[in-house]
């Protein structure tokens, strides 16, 4: 059988090779004079594979593990994880209603029209603002977590 400290090295190789793929996705937006559907797609691409990477280990391996072990530093892990879950979806709530009114207005496909993203609704404002506090919030408690679960593997696994 494979030993914990085995899977927490990969559980925590996994969560580390996350970070660069959200980092490349959120440059592909920054980057973007004009977010089309190709542009969209691409940093969509970039983004799952982030989420995916990191999603998998906390689903399959930190999570079933999670009241074993829960007190001090790993309750805290916790917590700053499922906060920066908690800001993703808070996040969605406006990614969602945003990509409707761009695709209902075909800014995705016909990008060229001069139309301000604030005339196309009357909450896209707090949509966008959804969206930024999201995005936001999830990389701050992400981070948080990343490295506080980097601690506690250095801590029970290697020293």
């Amino acid at each position: 059988m494979v030993s914990d400290t085995a899977i927490a090295t990969v559980a925590a190789l996994m969560v580390t090779a996350s970070f660069p793929f959200y980092l490349y996705g959120a440059w592909v937006m920054i980057d973007a004079e004009t977010v089309t559907w190709d542009v969209l797609v691409y940093h969509l691409k970039f983004i799952v594979v982030g989420l995916t990477l990191n999603t998998v280990p906390v689903v399959t391996w930190m999570g079933p593990r999670l009241f074993e072990q829960f007190g001090g530093l790993s309750a805290l892990h916790a917590v700053l994880g499922l906060q920066a879950y908690a800001m993703l979806v808070f996040a969605l709530t406006g990614i969602v209603r945003i990509f409707q009114a761009k695709r209902a207005a075909n800014l995705y496909h016909d990008p060229d029209q001069n139309v301000d993203l604030n005339d196309l609704h009357e909450n896209m404002g707090a949509w966008r603002g959804r969206l930024r506090i999201g995005v936001f919030g999830y990389v701050l408690f992400w981070i948080g977590a990343y490295l506080l679960g980097i601690y506690r593997y250095l801590g029970g696994y290697i020293f």
